[in-house]
């Protein structure tokens, strides 16, 4: 007998059915303008990561207007060490790759690409893959495989994949890959719907998903539909967790691209994203009735993108391997592999 599902039920007469464009905006914009708080301070290590969330989904809602472009930059500048060529989340913090990619992204975004030292990121890069193809974070040794898809999309993203060992690092994703079709953060480790996102996108973006036969793909195509939860609709990140929007992004973008995004029942989870938002600050939360922030407001977003619920004059195209408006994808030329 299967263990029954951890759900929740949703009180569809109190929460929001349309979309709160405008208030997420100001939830946006108005997000951490007080330096001085307990919060601000103990969330440093996010900084960063929090001011990509913050330019794609404000970029995708047709509104990255609102937003001092050149004191984002200025920040990202302070952030970029010299010696490694990394970026840190925050000025006097050690650099790492989840933010490396992240300043990458938001200049990449802003049209600000020549201000990346290129030799001296790859250099970076380069020297935190292991003989075993995977990638430390940072100097410290931590290895994962969303350090992989961070190496790959920097990369990728400044046209030089050719400063890696392409084919090690391919072997090591592969060795991630578990019985159950899904991928973990190291070989053996549990699956995880963050993973297969980050594993699947590694191998779109070197274009190698043919390495996955057609019993694996439809294998973990159904392992990840397999999180969508009857009651409310949304997506866990693996079996019996509660819902969560930001698997909205993960779970989603990998189906995106296995090409099985319609295996997902799209009517019940945009339902579930659009009760997330909060109705009277903005912005989304993890579930609803919980508290917002821009890290799910942005995956709540860029879920109602792939599911094609809104025009594009309200919500702009996603890329679903990269995580970023797709004008911009197409703008550089950009190529990868979708199913």
């Amino acid at each position: 007998m299967g263990t029954p599902q951890r759900d929740i039920t949703i009180d569809t007469s109190k929460v929001p059915k349309d979309l709160l464009i405008e208030k997420h905006c100001a939830f946006l914009t108005g997000y951490g303008h007080s330096h001085n708080t307990y919060e601000y301070g103990t969330t440093d290590y996010l900084r960063m990561s929090g001011i990509y969330w913050l330019c794609t989904c404000l970029d995708l809602l047709h509104s990255l207007k609102l937003i001092d472009q050149e004191y984002i930059i200025d920040y990202i500048q302070k952030c970029y060490d010299k010696n490694s060529g990394g970026y840190s989340p925050c000025p006097n913090h050690d650099p790492h790759l989840l933010y490396t990619l992240s300043a990458v992204q938001i200049l990449v975004q802003l049209n600000r690409i020549d201000l990346i030292d290129k030799q001296n990121l790859c250099s970076y890069i380069k020297q935190l893959q292991q003989d075993d193809g995977s990638f430390m974070g940072d100097q410290w040794g931590e290895i994962d495989t969303r350090f992989s898809f961070c190496a790959i999309a920097c990369l990728k993203l400044i046209d030089s994949l050719d400063v890696i060992d392409i084919d090690r690092a391919t072997n090591f994703i592969m060795n991630c890959l578990n019985f159950d079709g899904g991928f973990g953060c190291i070989p053996g480790a549990e699956s995880h719907a963050g993973q297969i996102y980050c594993c699947l996108g590694f191998l779109s973006l070197v274009q190698r998903l043919d390495n996955l036969d057609l019993s694996t793909r439809n294998m973990l195509g159904w392992w990840l539909c397999e999180r969508q939860l009857d009651k409310s609709g949304g997506l866990n990140g693996r079996p019996e967790k509660l819902p969560d929007v930001c698997y909205s992004w993960w779970v989603l973008a990998s189906l995106k691209i296995l090409g099985k995004i319609q295996w997902i029942n799209s009517e019940k989870l945009s339902k579930f994203i659009l009760a997330s938002q909060d109705d009277e600050t903005g912005g989304c939360a993890d579930r609803p009735g919980n508290i917002p922030d821009p890290f799910h407001t942005l995956f709540g977003i860029t879920g109602l993108s792939l599911l094609n619920i809104y025009d594009e004059n309200i919500i702009k195209k996603v890329n679903p391997v990269l995580c970023m408006p797709e004008y911009i994808i197409q703008k550089m030329g950009i190529k990868m592999q979708l199913l």
